[in-house]
């Protein structure tokens, strides 16, 4: 489907309101909010316009969140206060490709997902790294639903494939999966391609949190040859919901890593993963509170107190200095962490930064 737009945009819409008044604020508002995902391929011409047309509907619905917009179509992450989530989706329905849209809303939410809406133009609504003008993308596997996805996993000779990037699954994932160690989604791509290049006539499926990343994996690994390709519909977020809704086994366990200050949702109590710091079980995820590092790792109570909310003894002693000293500071350059979400604390510690 096209969607199309005037040449010229609209001025450009954002917040102006710093993060901190904004967290200030949605913390005064007692009413409850509903966080949830969406995407949607599409071709979009007017990408400009199209963004800003967005901001002016979501706004009025008070929508708070991350939103992508590219030529290819939209990714969203957001809250939406649920006395005005039959006016957000009455806005949705106004843009001819998402009427109807599947909103894959969060299985445990304290409303504090997001303080500000973002609405962000990107090449990629999902960075990929493919052609799409190789192959047919809208060819993609075959949808499953919960109780689909555990009766064809019964069957022996079921390859399943986790599509997300290692600090995802390290706190949960599907039982048996096939978790490639991996920082990216374009890094995975070619790496579970590889690792299943003897496999192309067994039943595979792939899984993400919300099924984007899988979209377009399994049109193109349909593509390269693989021949009963499946994928999980609605991803983790779906898979939970209906599980719990339909009193199925759940086949998953641990969190679901989600991209917002959740950082992640409970789907059983299990805790598969280790505080990075002292190796107790723990599966909550932090960024290190120095921000010239900001590295994204898992840490216990414990070393939340010891290490200031930092990943490292360096990390928490140039966070103790004043401002000066940290911009004179000759360790700033010395720290090996990245933004949000990109962050691995394992390959720093292989690295031979000191992590003590």
């Amino acid at each position: 489907m096209v969607f199309t737009f005037p040449a010229k945009a609209m001025k450009n819409l954002h917040n102006k309101i710093n993060k901190e008044e904004l967290k200030q604020k949605l913390l005064q508002d007692t009413r409850k909010r509903i966080t949830l995902s969406f995407y949607c391929y599409a071709k979009i011409l007017n990408v400009a316009f199209f963004r800003d047309h967005l901001y002016i509907l979501f706004s009025e619905a008070e929508v708070l969140g991350r939103i992508y917009v590219a030529k290819e179509g939209i990714n969203g992450q957001i809250s939406v206060p649920e006395n005005q989530f039959d006016f957000f989706k009455k806005q949705m329905d106004t843009v001819d490709f998402l009427k109807n849209i599947r909103l894959n809303v969060a299985i445990e939410d304290d409303g504090l997902s997001f303080f500000v809406l973002k609405i962000k133009i990107r090449n990629k609504i999902v960075a990929d790294g493919l052609n799409d003008d190789s192959f047919d993308s809208s060819d993609n596997g075959i949808h499953l639903s919960a109780e689909a996805f555990n009766q064809l996993t019964e069957q022996d000779d079921t390859i399943i494939v986790d599509m997300r990037n290692h600090y995802e699954h390290e706190v949960g994932h599907f039982k048996n999966a096939i978790r490639p160690d991996v920082n990216t989604f374009k890094e995975a791509l070619p790496v579970v391609e590889d690792l299943l290049k003897d496999d192309k006539e067994k039943p595979i499926i792939m899984y993400c949190t919300g099924g984007i990343r899988c979209e377009k994996a399994s049109a193109y690994y349909k593509h390269k040859g693989f021949k009963n390709v499946y994928q999980v519909e609605g991803g983790i977020i779906e898979y939970a919901r209906q599980v719990k809704k339909l009193g199925l086994e759940n086949k998953y366990i641990g969190k679901n890593f989600v991209f917002d200050d959740r950082l992640g949702e409970r789907i059983t109590e299990d805790v598969i993963s280790k505080c990075h710091q002292c190796g107790e079980a723990n599966d909550n995820h932090h960024n290190c509170a120095n921000d010239a590092c900001h590295i994204l790792f898992i840490q216990c109570k414990s070393c939340a107190i010891k290490y200031d909310l930092c990943c490292s003894t360096k990390c928490k002693e140039y966070n103790a200095l004043s401002d000066d000293d940290k911009f004179t500071s000759k360790h700033k350059l010395e720290f090996n962490g990245t933004k949000f979400g990109k962050g691995r604390y394992k390959a720093a510690k292989n690295s031979g930064v000191d992590l003590s």
